[in-house]
């Protein structure tokens, strides 16, 4: 369905709000940039595939142009806006696609952006929740007319972005196996409270991911199954393509997941052993202060009748009695590989 022109009042959109149309077919191609969404909105045609990107959710004023233009429901609207789980959703006009865009793992902090799409038979639109994407090599790709974008319909234009979007959450996956690694060899090293709390962020980035890969695998999971009338039969092999590869994903995640508890218990048994090992040492020093104590303390009472208080070498023989008996204790220690 062509999307309905609407008559729109000029209003300048703030800054922080970038908009862009590639607008395609397999003769010709254009791109629009600016700041004014009736320029952008204006330059849409029906007989072309048209990609409307909105970077940044700020200005409601944008939102509220483009939602009168394509006639999108207010529940889509709020979806758009607010923190959602992924999932896919037809309504009459057009199929409705959300998810969250990895971009990294810093640390062990994970950045990300949830970003919405709308489907209809000749458009697709794309909210980002700020600026900058995975997309810019696939737009030098259309621009160039490499691959079959451009002789394809919308449908196989949001399966490509998918399908990048998806990529790199292998991306995200791998880091977090090199940060595994490097943890691993920490807490063997040297298990500290900060490793511990390396291992607790990651934890919760985990369970973040599975939040947003399970969902993504029923979206997906609804498209593949030719639920959408506006997926063409002839492109369902290419979302099942990345149905697949959300599955390897949630298995991958689950490895992680249990390599991680793993690490848990393995950090706490290294603080465990650590503490061992340091009360042993005290034990190993109190004990053998026990009987140097017993000595002092015979030979610090004041009794006025002690022959060794009055014998010229009392004084030497102490000292030499007590470095036998710690010589003797220690070699008795580690006859016995108490340490």
């Amino acid at each position: 369905m062509t999307p309905p022109q609407k008559t729109l009042e000029q209003t300048s959109p703030a800054a922080c709000e970038i908009l862009e149309l590639i607008s395609y077919n397999r003769e010709h191609h254009d791109k629009y940039t600016g700041t004014s969404v009736e320029d952008i909105l204006s330059k849409i045609q029906g007989d072309r595939i048209n990609w409307i990107n909105i970077d940044g959710l700020n200005n409601q004023d944008i939102i509220e142009k483009v939602q009168t233009f394509f006639c999108l429901h207010s529940l889509l609207i709020e979806d758009v806006l607010s923190d959602q789980r992924p999932k896919a959703e037809e309504f009459d006009d057009y199929l409705f696609f959300t998810l969250k865009m990895l971009y990294r793992i810093d640390g062990t902090g994970i950045d990300y952006e949830q970003i919405s799409f709308v489907l209809g038979k000749n458009y697709l639109i794309s909210f980002q929740e700020k600026e900058g994407d995975l997309f810019d090599g696939f737009r030098e790709r259309i621009r160039l007319d490499q691959g079959r974008v451009r002789k394809k319909q919308a449908d196989y234009l949001l399966y490509r972005l998918i399908d990048i979007i998806v990529e790199n959450y292998y991306n995200v996956l791998d880091r977090i196996g090199d940060l595994i690694e490097e943890i691993e060899d920490t807490v063997y090293q040297n298990p500290s409270m900060r490793t511990f709390n390396r291992i607790q962020r990651l934890k919760k980035e985990l369970i973040y991911l599975r939040k947003a890969l399970f969902p993504l695998r029923d979206a997906l999971s609804k498209i593949v199954k030719g639920e959408s009338e506006f997926v063409h039969e002839e492109n369902l092999r290419f979302y099942s393509d990345v149905y697949e590869h959300v599955i390897h994903l949630t298995d991958s995640l689950d490895t992680y997941k249990d390599l991680v508890s793993s690490l848990m218990d393995i950090h706490i048994n290294a603080m465990n052993t650590k503490m061992n090992e340091v009360m042993k040492v005290l034990t190993v020093i109190s004990t053998i202060f026990i009987p140097l104590t017993f000595i002092v303390g015979v030979y610090g009472m004041n009794f006025k009748f002690m022959p060794e208080l009055d014998w010229k070498y009392g004084y030497f023989g102490v000292w030499g009695i007590m470095f036998l008996v710690v010589a003797g204790m220690i070699s008795f220690f580690r006859y016995k590989k108490w340490f």
